[in-house]
């Protein structure tokens, strides 16, 4: 392929109208904006209920940015249109709207351009522009198919109790909800799945779509091209995979013993087993829980709170730091730990470079999410945990939620807004988009050491 040989510079993004990055934020920024207008429309909102811009607002960032944090309970204030076009800003939000685009693209025979290439590239966060086109084919084909053999799944499981039409929807809005790591559910009172925590069916199938919407569709690519060849996989694939069984291992483990004789006293064996399973799981970016988020323990919710700062992995329909650039820094820190220069894994050394970006972006969102809470506990009357949790849960793009988020005052909304947004995008992206470019210094200063430590 021609664009295998072509040698990104900084003079090649200089002389493209706009940067990929700031691509990105005015396009998911566009979206968001398009979809509250739409929302405002009176035939959305269900009769003797009123829906003003700011609602719609808020609603649209959450589900364009798939994070599942609402203001208003989304199947009772929203008629059925309304729960479809919020279905489709979750489908656009979860793919990203360059993805879609590209998508619509193929369809209709287009040529992919060097310059939608690289917004590509930089949408799902790959290393190069080789193979994007082929990985779109896979996520539109992927998608689909996961996300209709769930909604076949559970509608077969809800249509005795709800009725095959009803069942049908409810099948439909929930597998794309879970797919894409969105948390928005029909069930009314901001209950989530909580009447389904005994539920094997339901556990089950939710769980097995966010998970493998969050380990990133150049992962499960790469599983399918070399499947049955593990040492094809590539490098990214490997700790993805690892890292995503030991998050799940480790939460659910700790979840079980923090809970045990609390929340998940006086359940059955199997569904204390069931719920710790998904509670585990789902601060990584689900949203969706089986149990009373408020009623659990405070060590739990930190637990909770860490595993959504965490979040799902690069180039998934997740949201937070990512699980590569979590491990990247503690290989970091056991290499350094060690007295080793470089940092190896699976006999390949990672370069520095990495590491300093992982170490970025930890930073950029430790600093957002510090100082959003700090402004929260100011405009807002909830408690601090609440308000903490709140606000990792927006970066995590989560939805999980201690009860606060339909009392935020407008302040507390706009703020929530930003820091959903600022998740979905990636703190270094949307510093890259506010930063000039300014390509590599000509000249280098002299090294002098400093005492850390």
């Amino acid at each position: 392929m021609m664009a295998t040989r072509i040698r990104m510079t900084p003079g090649t993004y200089r002389r493209l109208t706009i940067s990929p990055p700031q691509a990105l934020v005015a396009g998911f920024a566009l979206i968001i904006l398009l979809g509250a207008a739409v929302l405002t429309h009176p035939g959305l909102t269900a009769p003797g209920r009123q829906t003003d811009f700011l609602t719609a607002l808020f609603t649209a960032a959450s589900a364009v940015c798939v994070t599942g944090l609402v203001v208003v309970d989304t199947g009772t204030h929203w008629t059925l249109p309304g729960q479809v076009f919020i279905l489709l800003l979750i489908q656009v939000g979860g793919l990203g709207f360059m993805t879609t685009a590209m998508i619509f693209f193929i369809i209709m025979g287009k040529k992919i351009g060097l310059k939608n290439r690289l917004l590509v590239r930089e949408s799902l966060n790959q290393i190069s522009i080789q193979g994007v086109v082929g990985l779109i084919r896979a996520i539109l084909f992927f998608t689909l198919g996961a996300e209709l053999l769930a909604a076949v799944v559970l509608w077969s499981w809800w249509a005795g109790p709800m009725g095959p039409g009803r069942g049908a929807w409810y099948g439909i809005f929930h597998s794309v909800s879970a797919f894409n790591n969105a948390g928005f559910d029909l069930f009314g009172d901001y209950r989530s799945l909580t009447g389904y925590v005994s539920d094997p069916v339901v556990n089950l199938v939710v769980t097995t779509l966010f998970i493998t919407g969050g380990i990133g569709f150049s992962v499960v690519y790469d599983l399918w091209k070399n499947r049955g060849a593990k040492k094809k996989l590539s490098l990214h694939t490997r700790l993805v995979i690892a890292s995503t069984l030991i998050l799940l291992v480790l939460g659910s483990v700790l979840f079980a013993f923090l809970e045990w004789g609390a929340t998940l006293k006086g359940l059955p064996l199997k569904d204390k087993l069931l719920a710790s399973y998904f509670q585990g799981a789902t601060p990584r970016t689900a949203g969706f829980n089986t149990v009373d988020i408020d009623a659990l323990r405070p060590t739990t919710l930190f637990l909770i709170t860490a595993l959504m700062f965490i979040g799902a992995s690069p180039g998934s329909t997740g949201g937070g730091i990512k699980t590569t650039t979590f491990s990247l820094l503690l290989l970091a820190a056991g290499s350094i730990a060690a007295g080793r220069e470089d940092i190896e894994i699976y006999g390949k050394r990672i370069p520095s470079r990495q590491v300093y970006k992982a170490l970025a972006i930890f930073l950029l969102a430790a600093f957002w999410v510090v100082l959003a809470t700090m402004i929260l506990t100011v405009t807002e009357k909830a408690a601090f945990l609440s308000l903490f949790f709140e606000t990792v849960s927006a970066f995590g793009t989560v939805g999980l939620s201690m009860g606060c988020t339909p009392d935020l005052s407008v302040a507390g909304r706009v703020l929530i807004i930003l820091t959903m947004f600022l998740g979905r995008i990636g703190p270094l992206t949307v510093a890259f988009a506010l930063a000039r470019g300014r390509g590599r210094p000509k000249v280098r200063h002299p090294e002098e050491k400093i005492m850390v430590g």
